[in-house]
């Protein structure tokens, strides 16, 4: 017979006035092997965007086009903290490093990004809007904080199919940037996240400008990892820079999250190199000071280092993995070139029309 269903649950809440204490992250520490794959990934996702934005340049991408160019170690540290299969990944439009992270296909991303046929979305979705269930990644959104309450109906089902079916259970990671903060139905989504304790790790990744605008200008609490407190739930602040911190934290916050003790708020403070997208001059801010965050705080050279340092690799093992993802993504450029376009019968398909 089968078994009744049964509601989820809803946990008390606790005293007022009160958190509960998330535990202080540590800094990972990485055997050889761990960190040569952090680097890999981060060098990946660097390499694929900076090809992206030569591809733009030549017309071969439409429409809009959203580099993670110095973020990489976000989506890196964080992403190697999930099991694949089980959880869940939900981003805005800047979408390819976390695409690349799920561990997709260089080549069907971007051939997304050209608009083919072998695309990942079959070429309709473009830069803005991938989606991969197989892969755990569920968009890809382009309506800014649109994917925060997604996320917290991706973590209910977690949370449903634990509670109620007896399956395992799984954690939401919900990333948005430091512009879609100031977004009211993300403040709705806090609210529900804990009042239902679902298994979300709310990841604000701050690039510091958003659209254009400094954090600073723009919110009067730029200390963005305060956002919840109202709501109860526990922030930290984050290297972003650091992929080891990343990790280090993103463990933290995925334990908490799958023990039921409800959503994390992830404050990532991170930097990008190019403009919010590819049409955008970035004159809110001045060329010395993005030299200077490349040559102090660039997630890949300090990776670079560290490795070094440590005896993981030595300079030249490190050069080879550099002429590998560079073959890999020039394969990748190669074949989203030549990939045929969607037939024309592909443009009604998953579209949903509706007649009057």
């Amino acid at each position: 017979m089968a078994k009744a269903a049964r509601p989820v649950s809803r946990a008390t809440p606790p005293e007022p006035g009160r958190l509960e204490a998330l535990p202080e992250p540590e800094r990972f520490e990485p055997d050889a092997a761990t960190y040569r794959a952090f680097y890999r990934m981060m060098l990946l996702i660097r390499r694929f965007e900076e090809k992206a934005g030569q591809l733009y340049g030549m017309g071969l991408i439409g429409g809009f086009c959203h580099l993670y160019i110095g973020q990489e170690a976000v989506v890196t540290g964080l992403q190697s903290a999930i099991t694949p299969g089980r959880d869940s990944v939900i981003t805005g439009y800047r979408d390819h490093g976390h695409m690349l992270a799920c561990g997709i296909d260089p080549r069907v991303v971007m051939a997304e990004l050209t608009g083919r046929a072998a695309g990942i979305s079959r070429g309709k979705g473009g830069s803005m809007h991938m989606f991969s269930p197989a892969h755990g990644f569920y968009g890809g959104h382009g309506i800014v904080a649109a994917q925060v309450p997604i996320g917290a109906g991706l973590a209910f089902a977690h949370k449903y199919r634990q509670e109620v079916l007896g399956e395992e259970g799984g954690v939401c990671l919900a990333y948005f940037g430091d512009g879609a903060a100031n977004q009211g139905q993300v403040y709705e989504t806090f609210n529900m996240a804990e009042l239902w304790k679902l298994p979300v790790v709310f990841v604000i990744e701050n690039n510091q400008y958003a659209m254009g605008t400094s954090v600073n200008r723009a919110s009067a609490e730029d200390q963005l990892y305060r956002r919840g407190e109202s709501f109860r739930i526990e922030g930290l602040q984050v290297d972003g820079m650091d992929v080891l911190a990343v990790r280090g934290a993103a463990d933290v916050a995925v334990a908490w999250t799958r023990a039921g003790r409800g959503p994390v708020l992830l404050e990532m403070k991170t930097y990008r190199y190019r403009g919010h997208s590819m049409s955008d001059p970035a004159k809110y801010r001045t060329r010395d000071e993005v030299a200077r965050i490349r040559e102090e705080a660039d997630p890949i050279d300090r990776a670079a280092r560290e490795i070094v340092a440590r005896g993981f690799a030595t300079e030249a093992e490190l050069r080879e993995i550099e002429r590998a993802v560079r073959a890999e993504v020039t394969e990748a450029a190669d074949f989203a070139e030549q990939a045929p376009e969607p037939d024309t019968a592909e443009l009604a398909t998953d579209v949903l029309v509706e007649r009057y």
